[in-house]
């Protein structure tokens, strides 16, 4: 599953550096996740490093239209990574 950034987004700018792939940029109001590019960190961390660095509790959180499996964000974790 890809992450959202939900409206209790305060664009604080901590979330869109630790991105490893580069999935967050800044929409029209807050900060927003590429769902094509987010892995949950899959193969880079143990867990999203965007969730661990927002002050804001339930402020980034699993996107309901972007149901992937584990296998499936590891899939796309090599894909982005140029490894297959």
């Amino acid at each position: 599953m890809a992450l959202l950034i939900t409206e209790k987004c305060i664009n604080c700018d901590m979330c869109d550096p630790e991105c490893p792939n580069e999935a967050i940029t800044m929409g029209d109001f807050t900060y927003e996740i590429n769902p094509d590019r987010c892995t949950e960190c899959k193969g880079h961390y143990d867990t999203p490093t965007c969730q661990s660095v927002c002050p804001i509790t339930n402020c980034i959180v699993t996107n309901p239209e972007h149901v992937e499996t584990e296998e499936q964000l590891f899939e796309k974790f090599v894909g982005l990574q140029g490894l297959a």
